[in-house]
């Protein structure tokens, strides 16, 4: 890893009194309030403490420090006032606004792709997630050289009659850098081979995959739990978890299922994430089903929802994928309300109202997912040999089995089997 990288890192130290200034510019499909507590959140994430949280209206954003002076020196003031060593801001900056910035404000300036990449950094477990996150934050670091590095305006000299200016430190560097993303980036396409073939026996073995999906902190990891009696990781906590979980539950009428839980999804996620993590959530690309969770009880679960569904779309989720939307957290809800969003969700067939945390309407929702999973179940008339009883078997376990004629040596069977299974029944033994 690279010393640009690790000194970075080690700016974000663990206490560090911060402000959380949001650039609001009208977003009528965003509450101020909520968004300046999810930063706050995205900030705990990492153990930095917030000491207060501003919201400035900026109409005409400036190229060099995104908001007026007026407003950087009201920032200041705070910063002088909190002792605070850090300011965050919920917003994309470009180098020059970064350091324009830290300059007028008297302290170091992050930008939400920033706190972002450096949670997933923390957070990352798996050798694969660290490649990642490593891919990501020098992507997103080697258009930054000339603010984080504090050795660049040094020149590397040419060596005894060569002469001449020779190559600058910040060239170098980028070289380096350019380097090393060129080795992680061999490494994780051998992950994503591995990867593909670990998913092509999953979709040869007879179990349909399930995927939970939904915006950071909705709660997919409790659910998840509930379902499966896993222990993820599950706090109120922002990207809680990163890495992808995979166990396998029972549902009304199959025999198994596979249940996957992904990272979390948010707003403005970085572009540099987003293409780092796409092996990892090309679990999610080859489902059988997705399972949308919302957190039905936050001031914008509807703008997350269009989140989620902006995500999905980049990673290259089709639109026929079939996929239900679950109504997380009523226990958050006051009555009234609670028995709105529960009326609503009754009436949809794409949509059901639990709260995963006490277990309530988890039972319907197992029954709706195995609904689901049957729904577009087909008649197919199969021809095993008469000593397949594994195959017959099978039959048994994942399809309904109409009718079976048997002949000398050969059985005829008249079965009800999703297109999905039939092609697993097929491959099975290629």
């Amino acid at each position: 890893m690279s010393a640009g990288f690790e000194r970075d890192r080690d700016e974000f130290a663990r206490g560090a009194r911060a402000i959380v200034v949001l650039p609001d510019r009208g977003d009528a499909s965003r509450d101020a309030d909520a968004r300046l507590a999810e930063t706050a959140g995205l900030a705990a994430a990492i153990g930095v403490v917030v000491v207060d949280r501003v919201a400035l209206k900026v109409r005409e954003p400036r190229a060099a420090t995104l908001i007026g002076s007026g407003q950087a020196e009201q920032i200041a003031t705070l910063v002088r006032m909190e002792e605070a060593g850090l300011v965050v801001f919920d917003a994309a900056l470009s180098p020059i606004q970064q350091r324009n910035l830290e300059t007028a404000l008297g302290a170091k300036v992050i930008d939400r792709t920033g706190l972002i990449l450096e949670i997933f950094g923390e957070r990352a477990a798996s050798a694969e997630g660290r490649l990642q996150v490593e891919l990501a934050h020098l992507d997103y670091q080697s258009g930054r050289l000339v603010r984080s590095w504090t050795h660049l305006e040094r020149q590397r000299g040419g060596f005894g009659f060569l002469g001449g200016p020779g190559e600058t430190q910040i060239e170098a560097d980028r070289r380096l850098i350019r380097d090393r993303m060129a080795r992680l980036r061999r490494e994780l396409d051998q992950v994503t081979r591995t990867r593909g073939l670990h998913r092509d026996r999953r979709q040869r073995a007879p179990w349909p995959i399930i995927a939970l999906v939904g915006y950071t902190n909705a709660g997919k990891s409790t659910l998840f739990n509930r379902l499966t009696g896993a222990d993820v990781m599950a706090e109120d906590l922002l990207f809680a978890t990163l890495d992808p979980t995979l166990r396998q539950i029972a549902l009304p009428g199959i025999d198994k299922a596979i249940l996957s839980d992904t990272v979390g999804f948010v707003s403005d996620l970085p572009t540099q994430l987003v293409a780092a993590f796409k092996a990892t959530l090309e679990e999610v690309t080859s489902a059988d089903l997705l399972i949308h969770i919302r957190d039905i009880a936050h001031p914008d679960s509807e703008a997350q929802r269009a989140d989620v569904e902006t995500v999905l779309a980049e990673i290259g989720v089709a639109d026929t994928t079939p996929r239900f939307e679950v109504w997380n957290k009523l226990d958050l809800l006051d009555g009234e309300r609670r028995l709105e969003v529960a009326g609503e969700a009754s009436r949809r067939r794409d949509v059901v109202a639990v709260s995963a945390l006490d277990g309530e309407g988890v039972e319907a929702l197992v029954d709706r997912v195995a609904a689901k999973l049957t729904s577009a179940h087909r008649r197919y008339r199969i021809i095993l040999e008469s000593g397949d009883g594994a195959g017959a078997a099978w039959l048994h376990a994942h399809g309904e089995v109409l009718g079976t004629t048997v002949e000398e040596d050969r059985a005829l069977y008249d079965v009800r089997l999703s297109e999905a299974d039939y092609d697993r029944f097929i491959r099975r033994d290629s």
